[in-house]
């Protein structure tokens, strides 16, 4: 199996109602890409940072395997939330991909 975990550090621009908004945007679509997406086991979005942390959003998924990741990154349904939900207001994203 694999994890595939992301931070995202929100754009500077948003005020705090929009910053709000986003992340339940983020979370609402990529948490709806469960039994979507052939592999993805799970997947949760956190957008309730504690005050310590430097990123706005995290992603963590599991995955079957790297071959189903590489499914996952280009499936229609995820890449509509990423440039929907995610990539516009987004200004820095932190990726990790490791086996289990």
């Amino acid at each position: 199996m694999v994890k595939h975990v992301i931070l995202w550090q929100l754009k500077d621009e948003l005020s705090d109602s929009e910053k709000a908004e986003v992340k339940d945007g983020i979370k609402a679509g990529l948490e709806a890409l469960k039994g979507k997406i052939p592999g993805l086991i799970e997947i949760k979005v956190e957008i309730n940072p504690l005050a310590s942390s430097n990123a706005d959003v995290m992603l963590d998924s599991t995955l079957e395997s790297e071959e189903a990741l590489k499914g996952y990154a280009v499936h229609p349904e995820h890449v509509a939330v990423a440039d929907g939900k995610v990539r516009p207001y987004t200004k820095t994203r932190v990726c990790m991909d490791f086996e289990i």
